[in-house]
């Protein structure tokens, strides 16, 4: 990935390509979307997977998604399912993990779990990617998906996992917003603050990597004109590759917003667990549900490499 450079996902799927399969092991797998990115993936050659759920109901479905040797792995109960599929992953016998059709508050506590989870000493959080019709680039948003109002330490933490993984993937000084309603630092408004301390971290050296502002308005973010007009002096306005929102009704709203009125393609990860986690909204397409895998997918292989 020395060499290569992420525009689009099929980027992503290239880079993939060249570095071999992964296994994935499914909670709950009897879910026709889920079983269509699979499928998909495996086609690509960018990965295979164990099917873990009630076979009765997985079984005609990965027939008929043209899915004929992945191996099934009965456990009727969606709890248990989870369980099982957080334990193949632990044990090594595959490489990242997916969400099937199964609660999420479900799928969360048997990896989160003391005893058997994937729970590290990091915390875990979301990355969204979004491809945006006739864009220059992705653009990368967390954490909209996981903690739902992180304090000053955790955003530091968030926003060390997402630059990890967009170093991993190739992009290796990602220019970072981070978000904020305007440019001005207001005790009254912690968001601003919160923003302003993490880019003094960044100047001190706290957090390797980027070129992070903050806080930044949206406008400011993606509008170099509105940058101008504001009189504000940027290096990343129009240039954004990573934006830090301040709460996951921001990054709800905005990743929504991306996918309903500017028609983009979303994938999505949570980092920060022993291996990546692909949970995806049940509304999601099979392509979408693709792209995240293929995310998750890369990151496992370039770590891989380099250990």
């Amino acid at each position: 990935m020395k060499n290569h450079t992420i525009h689009r996902f099929l980027d992503i799927l290239s880079a993939c390509k060249q570095k071999g399969r992964v296994m994935i092991s499914v909670a709950a797998a009897d879910d026709p979307c889920v079983l269509e990115a699979v499928k998909m993936a495996e086609d690509l050659q960018i990965a295979e997977a164990i099917l873990v759920g009630d076979a009765a109901k997985i079984k005609p479905l990965a027939i008929e998604a043209g899915l004929q040797h992945c191996q099934v792995i009965h456990e009727p109960s969606d709890k248990r399912s989870a369980r099982k599929a957080v334990e193949i992953v632990r044990k090594g016998q595959a490489d990242l993990l997916m969400k099937g059709q199964i609660n999420s508050s479900d799928f969360l506590k048997a990896i989160l779990d003391g005893d058997f989870g994937l729970k590290t000493d990091a915390l875990l959080s979301h990355l969204a990617v979004f491809e945006m019709p006739d864009s220059e680039r992705l653009l990368f948003l967390t954490d909209g998906g996981m903690n739902i109002s992180p304090d000053l330490d955790q955003k530091k933490i968030i926003l060390l996992n997402a630059i990890k993984a967009l170093q991993s993937i190739g992009i290796d000084n990602p220019n970072v917003a981070i978000l904020s309603a305007n440019e001005k630092v207001s005790r009254a408004m912690p968001s601003s603050v919160d923003a302003h301390a993490l880019a003094k971290m960044r100047a001190r050296g706290e957090i390797p990597g980027g070129i992070i502002e903050g806080p930044v308005a949206l406008d400011v973010a993606i509008c170099p004109e509105s940058a101008e007009h504001k009189g504000i002096k940027s290096e990343i306005s129009g240039k954004v590759d990573l934006f830090l929102v301040p709460n996951i009704e921001t990054g709800n709203v905005l990743g929504k917003s991306l996918i309903y009125f500017g028609k983009a393609i979303m994938a999505g990860v949570i980092l920060g667990a022993a291996a990546p986690i692909v949970l995806t909204s049940r509304a999601e397409t099979a392509e979408g549900k693709l792209y995240s895998l293929a995310l998750a997918s890369l990151l496992v292989k370039n770590k891989q490499e380099g250990e």
